[in-house]
């Protein structure tokens, strides 16, 4: 049997929501196979729906667009209960400035200084269609949402938007990083467990 999925992830990032298709002949319904397969699965992992798809659906090249968020908890402190689930910002994040750089980021561009591994892909233009930048106490979310992302593509946006934050980089240098479409121009790539697919949508 083989499991199609919509997306390959690096180790340590998580997903709030994760498509697959498999072909069966079995005759179980569709919440047999989530019960089922639940209870085999281990803790950090859950089905949370089954449907029925066309017989030519492919959980990956059907696939029309992606959300990802990043988790950042921006305090001197940690958080015991968190320490895996969101990157430990030890400074105050500026939202204003990071806000302001990511609207040059908006739209249809060559996203080749955002891609940490360039060589496997027909093409490094991308489509993002919005990023949302929300705090609500010590917690900030970086939340973006594409037609497709390249390799590292959501974690160096993100460390982009903290050296934006830090002043290494102005936001109004992002249009001209984007232009160079060289790795090196860009920020640093954050840490995996920070980052979640959030939402896929055929």
């Amino acid at each position: 049997m083989t499991i199609t999925g919509c997306s390959r992830t690096d180790t340590g990032v998580h997903a709030n929501q994760f498509c697959f298709n498999v072909k069966t002949e079995s005759t179980i319904r569709n919440i047999g196979f989530c019960r089922g397969v639940n209870g085999e699965l281990p803790d950090d992992i859950s089905i949370l729906s089954c449907d029925d798809a066309p017989p030519d659906f492919h959980a990956r090249f059907d696939c029309k667009g992606k959300e990802y968020i990043y988790k950042m908890h921006c305090s001197e402190s940690k958080d015991p209960f968190g320490a895996d689930l969101a990157f430990h910002y030890r400074r105050k994040f500026d939202i204003g400035k990071a806000r302001k750089a990511a609207k040059h980021l908006v739209g249809t561009h060559d996203f080749a200084s955002f891609c940490a591994d360039c060589s496997n892909v027909s093409t490094t233009v991308r489509t993002i269609y919005s990023i949302e930048i929300e705090n609500n106490g010590d917690c900030v979310i970086i939340l973006v949402k594409g037609n497709g992302f390249l390799y590292n593509m959501i974690r160096i946006i993100a460390g982009t938007l903290i050296d934006v934050s830090e002043g290494r980089i102005s936001p109004d240098d992002i249009p001209a990083v984007i232009e160079a479409r060289d790795r090196l121009k860009a920020g640093r790539t954050a840490v995996a467990h920070g980052l979640y697919l959030n939402r896929v949508f055929y």
